[in-house]
């Protein structure tokens, strides 16, 4: 398991004899109990909504091969479960991840409001340039909003992170969203390893990316800025 829990570069291999994949980018999807999380995951990697859908207990993960810039992408996608007594067990699987969605419930306030305690525990256990994306979810419940859109991105400009609503019930966004962070992540992992070649460095880790800062978004087109870096490349 330890392998599967560590996402980062598998260039030119090949899985079970089929297509090769290029990369495998580990990416956990977090946030309070009951604001959608396993209901975004199922629709993303299965296209499905269970409306029988129960609390995730512990840790459970599925994957999904997508095709960005014309690399093959494995989304290895980890579902950590939001209740407190399983927090310092989950805390271990943000190792390695490269990825974050962070879920809070559009129509209770309460996950928006802790929405900063879980950035200050995700940068806590993950690494410093993982790409973090943070998700209004149940949309398509307007008339029930607790939390102005406008909060949402104030937040996610405050902290640095990407941003989007989404409807894991009707799919609205839950693509783009995750498709986003995945490019996002093939972006910064690129760069890496272009910067470290050009230093012709010998480091192993090259690939995965360390010391970076996205400046922000604005609003649900995902218009993203310039990235900056902020150390060099330890080559």
């Amino acid at each position: 398991m330890n392998a599967e829990m560590n996402g980062g570069e598998l260039e030119g291999k090949q899985e079970n004899g089929h297509e090769k994949i290029d990369y495998v980018f580990k990416v956990v999807v977090i946030g309070d109990s009951a604001v959608g999380k396993t209901q975004i995951l199922s629709r993303f990697a299965k296209n499905e909504f269970c409306f029988d859908s129960k609390s995730t207990i512990g840790v459970e993960f599925q994957t999904r091969t997508v095709t960005i810039k014309g690399k093959v992408i494995k989304a290895q996608i980890w579902d950590t479960a939001g209740q407190e007594r399983y927090r310092a067990v989950t805390s271990a699987y943000y190792r390695g991840a490269l990825g974050a969605m962070l879920v809070y419930d559009i129509t209770k306030r309460q996950s928006f409001d802790h929405v900063a305690r879980w950035v200050e525990e995700l940068r806590a256990h993950a690494d410093s340039s993982i790409v973090i994306i943070l998700i209004g979810n149940k949309a398509d419940l307007v008339d029930l909003r607790a939390v102005p859109m406008e909060d949402a991105m104030e937040f996610a400009e405050n902290q640095g992170l990407f941003f989007s609503e989404t409807s894991a019930l009707s799919g609205d966004n839950v693509e783009s969203a995750f498709f986003k962070l995945l490019e996002e992540i093939h972006s910064v992992v690129s760069k890496r390893a272009l910067d470290c070649d050009n230093g012709k460095s010998n480091d192993s880790n090259a690939g995965l990316p360390r010391g970076l800062k996205i400046d922000v978004i604005s609003g649900s087109d995902f218009e993203v800025s310039e990235m900056k870096k902020l150390s060099a490349c330890s080559c």
